[in-house]
């Protein structure tokens, strides 16, 4: 791992999460990639900028951001000493997809008790045997999530119908793992093939190779947090070889395949020290959790 990063990924035993990360980054950037999944995002030191249904965002001090899945984004440092964050990757039972339109048009959250509970919530996430406690305190985590966002859901505009770039879309996640050329591409939806890159490009914000990677580096991922060797991930999640993985997950997640997978909470762990440590302290708040 290069100098002046650290990342540590785990699945926990508690549904609706499908990974918990948290990174140190000085230097790394992300691309623009997408999830399937909710990402959940605190930053505890420094600060990160990222790009968002085509308008730059920022985290400001104690916000708490949610960034949709399916939505392209970047990220990197906007400070010189880099960031620390934590993660959780919430899956679409704790909020579905009627949500990502809100969730794009203001992904910030300036919410001092949603803070407090995504830091309780990671900690319990850290403690094995807490799992019930954990499961608990996503579900007012998620209940809040919901009330920030469900007022938006009814005052916003209808949402557009599905076209082209929505059926090339559905296309590469169905061929997820063998792929599509592009000329296939546009013989299957009978368009030529400038224009299925145009159009993609133009309602998603990226275009369809570097979807197409991004979705196959998630799904690595979460093979590898399943005990997958990388080796055998690589051709599982698309890849034409190890190699080839290494080269777009480093690219993506700063850190090789391997080191991620042998990444994970220690026995008991918690939050270390500084900045961590007081975002994810406090008592009970007023549910009782």
């Amino acid at each position: 791992m290069e100098a002046g990063q650290e990342v540590s990924a785990w699945r926990p035993r508690v549904p609706g999460i499908a990974e918990v990360l948290h990174a140190r980054f000085t230097g790394h950037a992300y691309p623009m990639h997408l999830h399937d999944v909710w990402t959940l995002l605190l930053v505890d030191d420094g600060a990160v900028r990222y790009d968002l249904g085509r308008r730059e965002r920022g985290t400001p001090d104690g916000t708490v951001s949610l960034l949709p899945p399916q939505v392209p984004h970047n990220g990197s440092s906007a400070t010189a000493r880099g960031f620390r964050k934590r993660v959780l990757y919430l899956d679409l039972t704790q909020l579905d997809e009627t949500f990502i339109g809100p969730a794009v048009d203001g992904p910030d959250l300036a919410d001092p008790l949603l803070r407090r509970r995504v830091g309780q919530l990671h900690t319990a996430l850290a403690a094995p045997g807490e799992e019930l406690e954990a499961e608990s305190r996503l579900a007012l985590v998620a209940e809040r999530l919901r009330g920030h966002l469900r007022p938006r859901l009814l005052a916003g505009p209808p949402q557009p119908g599905r076209g082209v770039a929505h059926a090339l879309r559905d296309l590469l996640d169905e061929r997820l793992v063998s792929g599509v050329s592009l000329d296939e591409a546009a013989r299957l939806l009978h368009a030529h093939p400038a224009h299925l890159v145009r159009a993609f490009t133009a309602a998603f914000g990226i275009a369809p190779h570097r979807y197409l990677t991004a979705r196959r580096v998630d799904r690595a991922r979460r093979l590898l947090l399943d005990g997958l060797p990388p080796a055998d991930t690589a051709a599982e999640a698309g890849f034409h070889d190890q190699p080839h993985l290494t080269r777009h997950f480093k690219r993506f997640l700063g850190t090789t395949p391997g080191r991620f997978a042998r990444r994970g909470p220690a026995p008991g762990r918690r939050p270390a020290t500084g900045a961590v440590r007081r975002a994810a302290a406090g008592g009970q708040d007023r549910d009782g959790a």
